[in-house]
């Protein structure tokens, strides 16, 4: 393997990519681009404080952060993540998974995460800039339909017991008709009520309002 980061290579395991492209974090000058899963998508111990702290070299570089809907349902990323806000970076938040857990540097290099193998990720380090190039433009097309932190964190309107269960049972997957059976109430009753949580939700679809349901706080 090269060990000349000026070409694209393929890092395994995270001690490899802290240790060799960490430096890379630090270098921001202008722009700083990350989706991740959940704010702890680091497993190996003192990697995340370390990137942190390569980051924080440099103040004033702009800076997104694009998570997957699952962090809702943890109170302590919520709170992570809002003070991450705090500090300056944007903050978004999908309604669904993130594709790829990406992070772009002043536009000239990505680092693209792999699948687990062996209890390892490969981390694929681009640095050909119409690859990059690419890889924002799917980016920025992804940070364009979440939405803010503070928006999806925001107080939720008062919700009755049985509301709160019928957006649990969504967020669960659950049929209509065992839905239904496990509330003790007609088919078509629930699925006004679906419908009327749906609207008070602004939520598109069921799917979004099972999403939505994992806000911390509002269900049960």
């Amino acid at each position: 393997m090269s060990t000349d980061l000026d070409q694209n290579v393929v890092l395994r395991g995270e001690r490899e990519l802290v240790e060799r492209a960490a430096p890379l974090f630090a270098d921001a000058r202008e722009e700083f681009v990350c989706a991740a899963a959940h704010p702890r998508t680091w497993a190996l111990p003192g990697a995340h404080e370390r990137i942190v702290a390569a980051r924080r070299a440099r103040p004033g570089v702009r800076a997104y952060k694009l998570y997957s809907s699952d962090v809702l349902a943890d109170a302590t990323a919520v709170r992570v993540l809002k003070d991450l806000a705090g500090h300056g970076p944007r903050v978004r938040v999908l309604d669904g998974p993130v594709p790829h857990e990406t992070i772009v540097v002043d536009r000239r290099v990505a680092v693209i995460a792999g699948e687990p193998r062996a209890g390892d990720r490969e981390f694929t380090v681009v640095r050909s800039p119409a690859v990059v190039a690419g890889i924002l433009a799917l980016y920025w097309a992804t940070w364009h339909g979440a939405v803010d932190l503070a928006a999806r964190t925001a107080a939720t309107p008062a919700l009755g017991e049985q509301s709160r269960a019928i957006l649990a049972l969504l967020a669960d997957g659950m049929t209509d008709e065992a839905a239904c059976r496990r509330l003790g109430i007609s088919l078509r009753t629930y699925r006004r009520r679906v419908a009327e949580l749906m609207e008070l939700l602004d939520a598109d679809s069921r799917f979004q309002a099972g999403l939505r349901a994992r806000s911390p706080g509002l269900v049960p």
